[in-house]
């Protein structure tokens, strides 16, 4: 355990808090529940990860690097490392947790190679699995297993990005040749930003809108080949490379377009959507609607795998700085001889240890996002509502965890000065590489958009079938909640309740249902305001509604994120119960409490506006948490190793222990010149002695 010296080193238990010190963090518990289910699954992805052989080079050119990860995808064929997800009989294994748990780690290698794995195989194959049937599976899922197909995932346009109903590429149905006509009518339709466009692929799930008999039956999924064996474009097909991105550069990222090109009638992924030879069109889902969210529900996996993705980069990026932090000192804050570690600075804990704590309250909540995702398409847990918790889920999660990758990587690279800003110790790469994972799979804006939707869905529909007894209850509890609340009442009483007390105070703020109180009020209380509002919107014209709804769009996105905050603390606490080791539990509550706390502590202005805090209350909240991130600060180490990555995933000169053999080396030397006697004497000191 580390030793915390300076200006940390305080007695952070008081005799008020009825709690003995823990005296250790059991890592190998701490890890194997960090772990998961898939533990199996993670550890093999883990030591592939850390091959030197998937490793990423620094300063290769876009060329070389995407030669280099063209290569390492058949490394991860040779190594039986990507079919987990695939049909038994062809192969794989019908492990869609486990693949996803063991796809995710790769980021550690080079997300380059994260990504283009899982548009190889999260995205083109599973488009064919998810949307096929079992005679496309055949037909062409071994080729693409193999990677002797190399495809695209073409659903994204030039102009319509997130806007997936209003593509404009389409699918025209030639009942004399049995063919599907693919054209991409004009410049916007171009499909751009596909992986393996630019240069590997050789066909492409190509996504338009199917035309058959006059009728436009909405999006749906074609496979359609792009390039002959010589990586020439087929007739009909053209492209572009995208060239030089802002990261992710071992990606052959490109354009597609379509002049006419035809494809057998049956390239039609026709699970939820089957066109006769004559023409005629028939699906198993009536709704068009409906049939489209659960075409686009089936290919959920990218959303999960990018929040796991997310998840592992924050701790890759923390394991760095903290290792960093506890060896690297600066400034005699107080000591004359001895500079200080920086950890033990007060900001230094407040940079990285909350942020710390967020990213174990994201890989509680991922783990449960996972096995959600397996149930769905394990089958043990397929229905309606299943799927759509499922995609609810993962549009909370992925753009909170993306977030907070970006933030936590800028500022470990800046808690880590000059020594961050070098290539070789990872930051600025991963940065650059995760920078994109904010808005692909779904812009992570709109997808809290969705989110927020369904939480006014869902507070609709709670009232849509209750009688009037009921909802005149629910009225008067409002009447009553919004008196208590903006006369003052309850800041009163939370101020006579705590008559001062700090202790009282800080009691009432480490408390479990407190937090839980505090966090799931917001979410209400920011739900049921905005639906009052929206309420009207249904009885005005189609322009006055959507004007309407643009006016509360901020406050719709900041319920959602609020929402998705709360399932990652409610995540997190009920991940503690599970933990045997009473000292570890006890520390990991501290973690759990510096994130709710952290999120009320970061929406403060809106508790107390709102009337759910005292200011008694809001000013102990800044003083507890400081006491947290000094209980937490002799066990920052245990919290980062528990997450179980090695010197071969880190990767980090300044978290190789070289920093500590320099502080220790030039500790040595300043003892020994002072013991020699030959020290030279501070000028400011040697005017003092003058002087006397």
């Amino acid at each position: 355990m580390t030793q915390v010296t300076g200006p940390a080193a305080v007695d952070v238990e008081r005799p008020e808090d009825g709690i003995t010190p823990p005296s250790r963090l059991d890592t190998e518990e701490l890890g194997e529940r960090l772990l998961g289910r898939w533990a199996d699954k993670r550890r093999q992805a883990r030591r592939l990860a850390g091959q030197p052989e998937l490793a990423r080079i620094d300063g290769q050119t876009m060329a070389e690097h995407r030669e280099r990860v063209s290569a390492q995808l058949k490394y991860l064929v040779d190594t039986g490392a990507v079919h987990y997800a695939f049909p038994e009989r062809l192969g794989g294994e019908d492990n869609h947790g486990g693949n996803i748990a063991g796809f995710e780690e790769l980021v550690v290698a080079d997300p380059s190679l994260q990504i283009k794995a899982g548009v190889q195989w999260g995205l083109f194959g599973a488009a064919v699995l998810h949307l096929g049937t079992k005679e496309h599976h055949d037909k062409w899922l071994p080729a693409i297993m193999s990677l002797e197909v190399p495809g695209a995932f073409a659903m994204t346009e030039t102009g319509h990005g997130s806007d997936v109903a209003s593509i404009a590429t389409t699918a025209t149905y030639d009942p004399d040749t049995e063919e599907f006509v693919i054209s991409t009518p004009h410049r916007a339709a171009w499909k751009d930003y596909l992986g393996n466009a630019a240069k590997d692929g050789l066909a492409a799930v190509v996504f338009a809108k199917l035309i058959t008999r006059g009728v436009d039956h909405g999006v749906h999924a074609f496979y359609v080949p792009i390039r002959d064996a010589e990586r020439n474009f087929l007739p009909g097909v053209g492209g572009e490379d995208d060239g030089l991105k802002g990261g992710l550069n071992g990606i052959d990222n490109g354009r597609l377009h379509f002049d006419g090109v035809r494809i057998p009638r049956t390239n039609l992924l026709d699970r939820y959507g089957h066109v006769h030879p004559d023409g005629r069109y028939t699906s198993p889902i009536a709704s068009p609607g409906r049939r489209f969210f659960t075409m686009l529900g089936t290919l959920v996996q990218g959303r999960v795998s990018l929040d796991g993705a997310a998840v592992a980069a924050s701790k890759v990026a923390l394991a760095i700085a903290v290792k960093y932090a506890t060896e690297r000192r600066q400034f005699h804050a107080g000591s004359a001889e001895e500079e200080e570690v920086l950890l033990d600075y007060q900001r230094h804990q407040r940079r990285l240890l909350t942020r710390l704590a967020t990213t174990y309250a994201a890989a509680f909540a991922h783990e449960e996002l996972l096995e959600k995702f397996d149930g769905v398409f394990s089958g043990a847990h397929d229905t309606d509502g299943d799927r759509q918790d499922l995609e609810t889920l993962a549009a909370a999660l992925k753009p909170l965890s993306t977030w907070h990758a970006l933030d936590t990587l800028q500022e470990c690279r800046e808690a880590c000065g000059g020594a961050g800003f070098l290539a070789e110790n990872r930051f600025t790469a991963l940065r650059a590489d995760l920078d994109v994972y904010a808005t692909f799979e779904g812009d992570n804006n709109v997808l809290l958009q969705l989110v927020a939707k369904r939480l006014l869905a869902d507070y609709a529909k709670e009232f849509r079938s209750a009688d009037f007894g009921a909802l005149a209850r629910w009225v008067a509890s409002q009447a009553a909640d919004a008196t208590l609340h903006r006369t003052g009442l309850r800041q009163v009483a939370q101020t006579f309740a705590d008559s001062g007390s700090v202790r009282k105070s800080a009691t009432y703020l480490k408390d479990e249902d407190t937090q839980r109180q505090l966090l799931t009020d917001r979410v209400s209380s920011m739900v049921r305001d905005i639906a009052a509002d929206l309420k009207r919107a249904s009885r005005l014209p189609q322009s006055e509604a959507a004007a309407l709804f643009n006016s509360r769009q901020h406050e719709l996105i900041e319920a959602a994120r609020a929402h998705a905050e709360l399932l990652q603390w409610e995540a997190f606490t009920r991940a503690l119960p599970s933990i045997d080791d009473g000292d570890t539990r006890q520390i990991m509550t501290w973690v759990r409490d510096l994130f709710g706390l952290g999120l009320v502590e970061k929406n403060l202005a809106w508790y107390l506006m709102n009337g759910r805090l005292s200011a008694q209350r809001a000013k102990t909240l800044g003083d507890y948490i400081h006491r947290l991130l000094l209980r937490l600060r002799p066990f920052a180490l245990e919290l980062v190793d528990a997450f179980g990555y090695g010197p071969e995933h880190l990767r980090a000169p300044i978290a190789s222990g070289a920093e500590r053999r320099r502080q220790e080396e030039a500790a040595a030397y300043a003892g020994r010149l002072r013991a020699s006697g030959a020290a030279p004497v501070p000028e400011k000191q040697a005017r003092s002695g003058a002087g006397g």
